[in-house]
């Protein structure tokens, strides 16, 4: 076992990160630099006390359930252990992060996504429906979202079948059965909810509920949903997989990139107006076939994911925990900063050609599609993501 370094202060997975995991091992753990502390072990030996969530549990649930004054507090323990010296009873208890297999970090709950980037709508408005109003008239009023399938949530690096379905191309007579032609990718920001609700959440008690975020990549079938959506929305071109990172950021981790968010106009209804309004300046990478072909910010969302969970439970649904809800694509504002391919090769009318020589438009079975993404801080420090990967094979 190397000996104990503490990590730079330049770190992204520093000790002003700290974001937890779990591992196929069936432990959840902490990483601090280049090392993850088993956190089952480290609270048996009586090094860290979330009152037992972490004891036999093999991914973060109980930790989440366990609430706020939980997570403050095993936080504040984790920052002392590791800035205190660590000793030969937590080395024992260290492992090198290439040495460990990441597993999905919780189980999760229900998944909803969003559609919250102006710029991603009015792309797509732009390509979908070029002679109407570029926003839906309600799209200001509420943060627009629809319900995924919690069990298609998958780890980084887990393979994506093609998925199958109907598809009608303008040109076609008639619908026909088959794998996708139009496969695509959404870079998002997902938030993880750990204290779970009886009912309506107020928009500001999002930090009471949310444990922390982690990067998505809701892959998307964009001839299945063309045909599908209409009148009732995303289905079967959504519903075959979405990718998570294998770290969970706490929200305390990005307290210092937190930014003003976009003024809303009109103003928002009683239930959604915030008193602190603010986002975070998170900023992406997108890279196909390892080439870099887009950078989407954050920080210009126009719904919060205050405003999300908020508006999610108005109804009186309950929150649970290890529910996971995603921002929906960001986008920026010119081509380079996309958070799909749909947008970036604008509907493929315009393809992007990779540093081996090819031009892709859409997906092809083969390709890798990696998303990182770094939380930029006051003071110049950053908080790392990791990233969330995926290779499109052949379904059997």
């Amino acid at each position: 076992m190397t000996p104990w370094i503490q990590p730079a202060a330049d770190d992204p997975f520093g000790l002003h990160n700290l974001p937890l995991c779990a591992t196929r091992d069936g432990w959840a753990g902490v990483r601090a630099g280049d090392l993850v502390l088993n956190l089952a072990a480290a609270e048996e030996a009586g090094l860290v006390d979330a009152g037992g969530a972490f004891t036999g549990a093999p991914n973060l649930n109980r930790f989440l359930a366990a609430g706020r004054p939980t997570w403050t507090r095993v936080r504040a323990q984790l920052t002392d252990l590791f800035t205190g010296g660590v000793t030969g009873t937590v080395e024992r208890h260290l492992h090198p992060v290439g040495d460990i297999a990441l597993a999905l970090p919780f189980e999760v709950a229900d998944y909803v996504d969003f559609y919250s980037s102006e710029q991603h709508a009015n792309n797509l408005s732009a390509i979908f429906r070029p002679d109407a109003p570029t926003l839906l008239p309600n799209w200001k009023s509420l943060p627009i979202g629809y319900h995924g399938r919690a069990g298609t949530v998958v780890v980084s690096g887990t393979d994506i079948p093609r998925p199958h379905g109907q598809r009608k191309a303008p040109d076609e007579e008639r619908p026909s059965y088959g794998p996708s032609r139009r496969l695509d990718v959404e870079a998002e920001l997902g938030f993880v909810v750990g204290a779970p609700s009886k009912g309506a959440i107020a928009v500001d008690d999002f930090r009471e509920h949310v444990f922390g975020a982690v990067l998505v990549n809701d892959w998307s079938a964009r001839d299945i949903q063309a045909w599908e959506y209409q009148p009732l929305g995303p289905f079967l071109g959504k519903s075959f997989a979405t990718s998570v990172s294998p770290w969970v950021v706490p929200l305390d981790a990005l307290e210092p990139a937190k930014v003003a968010a976009v003024v809303q106009d009109p103003p928002v209804l009683p239930y959604l107006a915030e008193a602190e309004r603010y986002s975070y300046d998170i900023r992406y990478e997108i890279r196909w076939n390892g080439t870099l072909v887009s950078r989407p910010p954050y920080a210009g969302i126009y719904w919060t994911p205050a405003q999300q969970l908020a508006h999610l439970t108005a109804n009186g649904a309950w929150a649970r925990t290890g529910d996971l809800y995603a921002s929906g694509t960001i986008s920026g504002d010119t081509p380079e900063q996309t958070g799909s391919f749909i947008e970036r090769t604008w509907n493929g009318a315009q393809p992007v050609r990779l540093d081996d020589g090819v031009t892709r438009s859409f997906l092809l079975d083969g390709d890798t599609v990696t998303i990182s993404a770094t939380g930029w801080c006051t003071g110049g420090a950053v908080v790392g993501f990791g990233e969330v990967a995926g290779t499109v094979v052949t379904r059997v």
